[in-house]
């Protein structure tokens, strides 16, 4: 069950895999995932870890909420 909290992208990417996105695929200025009509930006790697508002903000863009990022 992954923490609500500060993640990094690695995980990020592997979680939203495990709920049936795919890619990362590489946009313009920041990769995305695709599940359906649903296409998610995912922050570009960097040092440290996403932020809970960063977290909260791409969530939303995926259509998922906190509870169901905590069932993982």
């Amino acid at each position: 069950m992954p923490a609500f909290g500060p993640v990094s992208r690695r995980d990020l990417i592997r979680h939203l895999k495990t709920l049936g996105f795919e890619g990362p695929y590489q946009g313009k200025r920041h990769d995305f995932m695709v599940k359906g009509d649903l296409t998610p930006r995912i922050p570009n790697p960097h040092r440290g870890d996403i932020s809970r508002d960063l977290l909260d903000r791409i969530l939303k863009q995926a259509g998922v909420s906190k509870e169901e990022w905590r069932r993982l």
